[in-house]
């Protein structure tokens, strides 16, 4: 339970930093709906990693250059599935407020990333 609660509490302060830089990029840059969530959505996902070694799992056992592959691919595996999400409800939905789909899709992959991340990466 205390991995799933510091998982929480990293994922929690990841989505304030993919919201906040989603918000900046859409608002204050040229950058459309798409393209700000892709690069807010890598953003968070860096800094979630470097979060999740030091509070949630701890260092793996690994060379941090293998650990950071595997991180990356479960991360991007996740972030497709919240970046398909994302477009698909606001393709499907245009008048849908970009910030509820981001909501809805972030929630949707955080299951996948913790399963992947414990399982795949620092265990």
């Amino acid at each position: 339970m205390k991995k799933l609660f510091r998982f929480a509490c990293v994922g929690s302060f990841g989505f304030v930093i993919d919201v906040s830089l989603f918000f900046l990029l859409l608002h204050h840059t040229g950058v459309g709906p798409f393209a700000a969530r892709g690069l807010a959505i890598a953003a968070a996902t860096m800094i979630a990693w470097l979060l999740n070694r030091r509070f949630t799992f701890g260092a793996s056992k690994r060379a941090i250059v293998v650990e950071g592959f595997r991180y990356g691919s479960v991360g991007s595996i996740a972030a497709l599935v919240n970046f398909g999400l994302y477009s698909g409800l606001l393709l499907a939905m245009p008048a849908l407020n970009p910030y509820a789909a981001l909501i809805i899709a972030s929630l949707s992959a955080t299951a996948l990333s913790y399963i992947g991340y414990g399982r795949f990466v620092f265990r």
